[in-house]
């Protein structure tokens, strides 16, 4: 049997980079969280870098515990692919997704992608601090676009 056979959750189901941008930084961030202690100090710096170390601090926390609940209350084990791995796995996609719907506030459909990952009754906890990341990264996507440019209201000609 194939890895992909014996670990559905590891399926490709998709490229990251076809994500829009929260999500695309939510499987970026459990992927580095997952890769050990260099790569969460690599998140470290990318929140304090954008969030500040103030904001940083609870957003860290909020993506670690996260990460935490997930593995110790899963379902099953949650597959994933490598950090610089280019495919979206189908366990990577729920995740992405179930933060993105946290961060926009909707919490059934986050509650009900979160229990696909966790059992039912770690499914509001999970909801809640993917709502502290999830929007933790839409300041961070939002930090990161180009400030809107101004246009004047007249242009005085002569």
């Amino acid at each position: 049997m194939t890895v992909q056979a014996t670990h559905r959750g590891a399926a490709t189901v998709g490229y990251v980079q076809d994500l829009p941008p929260l999500e695309r930084d939510a499987v970026l961030y459990l992927r580095l969280w997952c890769d050990g202690p260099d790569a969460q100090a690599r998140v470290w710096t990318a929140f304090a870098a954008s969030l500040g170390p103030e904001a940083g601090r609870p957003a860290l926390k909020a993506l670690e515990n996260l990460c935490m609940l997930c593995l110790r209350h899963g379902r099953r084990p949650m597959a994933r692919h490598g950090v610089a791995c280019k495919c979206l796995g189908a366990d990577e996609a729920c995740f992405a997704n179930f933060v993105g719907y946290a961060s926009e506030g909707s919490t059934e459909d986050a509650l009900l992608l979160a229990t696909t990952l966790v059992r039912p009754d770690m499914g509001y906890q999970v909801v809640g601090l993917a709502q502290e990341f999830g929007l933790a990264l839409r300041r961070m996507v939002l930090r990161s676009q180009d400030p809107p440019r101004r246009v004047p209201l007249s242009v005085t000609l002569h």
